[in-house]
């Protein structure tokens, strides 16, 4: 504080400042990509360990053997969805019922924005089925669920036959503390969001349901099952959930340990570990799986039905069964035994999983990167920001002490003159969030209109309408200042630029407290251009830099990277489709399951950027 309260120190600080900011900034943004990608390294990403002391003891002894009776399930389940043509609910009850399951349905409506053409549907009506294993021991406070998704065609046939002999199995054993809800959920998160709603009483999405006719207590944790073959080669646990929101880590631990001690392999991301952690490809292998996962969480989707679950401080992950080429296979007795597993010693908790992280990001499944380690790779991207703004601020306090100069040597008129510095800011401001608020609304308020006018579907119209608006706002406000008088100076675009970068700042750090990935990918392709627009220079260039920096081209990228990330590159063709489709995706993810990325970007980023826009054509 001595420093800055000395004014000889403060103005060489100030001149320090001035003369080395590109260099800081520069020196900044490199730093923060270079922390970033160390992370995949060693020691920044230590092992993996059991924070919570009911599930980190001991291990349970699991004999689970019913693995045929599982098959038998499932074959049987086949046969009546495919006589049903759908979920066989009166099958499910009736045997729900015999295995001595508290048995209830709740039927469910759901009236999409617009058709959903990548599933083709639009009037959804389904049915979710729930059983419920009263515990003998408790009296029905705390409760575990095991959720399978009813999908088309033969997919989950096996899950929903393993579910069924897990119940079977579980009905028989007296140590239960908890009850345990098997639940089907028809059509996949449009039933869970419907299921989870009514369990709780409350209505988000304007989802249609009859309400959950019987209740168990507070849910502990949930285990979503999805299981396709007979036999596994491996299992891919998703952990990623709606918004960004992950589960505690001691969860995701104990998939992990006993997936070890049953023999099972595991991968994240389709990504299975390595063990020389020391060697330069396992380096790049770490690498990738961090980035699947970073881009995972930056799209805000979940990426499974746990995600739903994390919404209502519910700990969840989904388990998908893989059968690949790989040359070890585990039959339904092993992956039975790993539930079992995890079902009891869930069992053990004597409170909710609090003890390990929130916010991690996963090389491995073996090694984490904890948020302490994580946010100065973000930090020194912003540090850019702060760094930008400061430099105007100082450059306009300078421009205040001449104006007052010449203030105190001139008359009044001046003074009058030098007013619309500020009301110059004010068209700008309100147009670009005019534009955002369009961007937002429009869209799917318009669609009809479109669908009248022009040879597209409501869907199509929703998209198109999204990038017509989105190009035509970059037209809208760049000459708005000129409206008032003294709009020219130098003085005006740099308040404007001073207040945008602040506004940015805000956003990302406000953004990467709750979703890291997202913050610090906007943050990536952001601040350069950010930082270097400017009225005055090589304006193609910077118009190139700025346009690249925009929130859709960095979709458009992020798209192309994951598909390079996962080994199966897109043309220009089809990553131009996957765009269009993850546009629409995004929309019906917000109107259905209130996810944040569409309004944060339309309301928030999108103006931010068109701020910038402002600065880059001012006259």
């Amino acid at each position: 504080m001595g420093l800055l309260s000395d004014p000889h120190c403060r103005r060489a600080l100030s001149r320090l400042v001035l003369r080395l900011n590109t260099p800081l900034c520069a020196l900044s943004y490199v730093a923060g990509l270079g922390w970033f990608l160390a992370l995949a390294f060693q020691p920044l990403a230590p092992r993996t360990y059991m924070s919570e002391n009911a599930m980190g003891s001991t291990m349970v002894e699991e004999q689970f053997l019913f693995g045929e009776r599982a098959l038998s399930y499932a074959r049987e389940f086949a046969g009546h969805k495919k006589k049903a043509g759908g979920m066989p609910v009166a099958w499910l009850e009736k045997t729900m019922w015999n295995l001595g399951l508290e048995v209830h349905r709740q039927p469910f409506s759901r009236t999409l924005p617009f058709p959903d053409e990548t599933r083709e549907r639009y009037m959804v009506k389904g049915t979710n089925v729930y059983g419920i294993l009263r515990a003998p021991r408790a009296a029905s406070t705390e409760s575990l669920v095991l959720s399978v998704p009813c999908s088309e065609g033969p997919h989950n046939n096996q899950a929903v036959g393993l579910m069924l002999a897990l119940a079977s199995y579980f009905r028989g054993q007296i140590y239960w503390a908890k009850d345990i809800i098997f639940l089907v959920n028809e059509h996949d998160l449009l039933g869970m969001e419907a299921w989870l709603e009514a369990y709780h009483d409350v209505n988000i999405t304007e989802v249609r349901s009859s309400g959950t006719l019987g209740r168990a207590g507070a849910i502990q944790a949930a285990i979503s099952l999805e299981l396709s073959s007979d036999v596994v080669t491996s299992f891919d646990v998703a952990v990623e959930g709606l918004n960004g929101q992950l589960p505690n880590l001691d969860l995701l631990n104990l998939f992990h340990a006993f997936c070890q001690k049953n023999g099972l392999l595991c991968t994240i991301q389709g990504k299975l570990q390595r063990s020389d952690w020391d060697s330069l490809p396992a380096y790049a292998h770490s690498l990738q799986t961090l980035l699947l996962m970073v881009l995972a969480q930056a799209s805000g989707r979940p990426r499974g039905d746990h995600g739903l679950f994390l919404r209502y401080h519910i700990e969840a992950i989904t388990l998908r069964g893989i059968n690949s080429f790989r040359q070890y296979k585990y039959d339904m007795t092993t992956v039975g035994k790993t539930l079992e597993g995890m079902f009891r010693k869930l069992n053990n908790l004597l409170e909710r999983l609090h003890q390990s992280y929130f916010f991690y990001l996963l090389p491995s499944l073996s090694r984490f990167v904890s948020i302490g380690v994580y946010m100065p790779a973000f930090g020194f991207l912003i540090l850019v920001l702060v760094l930008k703004a400061l430099d105007l601020w100082m450059k306009l306090s300078k421009c205040e002490t001449g104006s007052a100069e010449q203030l105190w040597d001139g008359d009044h008129a001046t003074g009058e003159e030098s007013r619309p510095g500020l009301l110059v800011l004010v068209p700008p401001l309100l147009i670009c969030h005019a534009a955002g608020l369009a961007l937002y609304f429009l869209p799917v308020l318009g669609q009809h209109v479109a669908t009248q006018h022009f040879p597209v579907s409501e869907s199509e119209a929703v998209v198109l309408t999204v990038i017509a608006i989105y190009v035509a706002g970059m037209a809208l406000p760049h000459n708005t200042h000129r409206v008032l008088a003294g709009g020219g100076s130098d003085r005006s675009w740099m308040t404007l630029k001073l207040l945008a970068l602040l506004y940015l700042a805000v956003q990302l750090g406000c953004l990467a407290l709750l979703n890291f990935s997202l913050g610090f990918l906007l943050a990536a392709t952001m601040v350069p251009a950010a930082a270097a627009v400017r009225p005055t220079g090589p304006k193609v260039l910077l118009a190139a830099l700025l346009v690249l920096a925009t929130p859709a081209v960095t979709l458009l990228l992020g798209i192309f990277l994951q598909r390079e990330l996962v080994e199966a590159p897109a043309a220009v063709a089809e990553g131009w489709q996957l765009f269009l489709a993850a546009v629409a995706e995004g929309l019906l993810q917000h109107h259905l399951y209130g996810s944040l990325l569409f309004p944060f970007l339309a309301l928030c980023v999108y103006p931010c950027w068109l701020l910038l826009w402002n600065v880059l054509f001012w006259k």
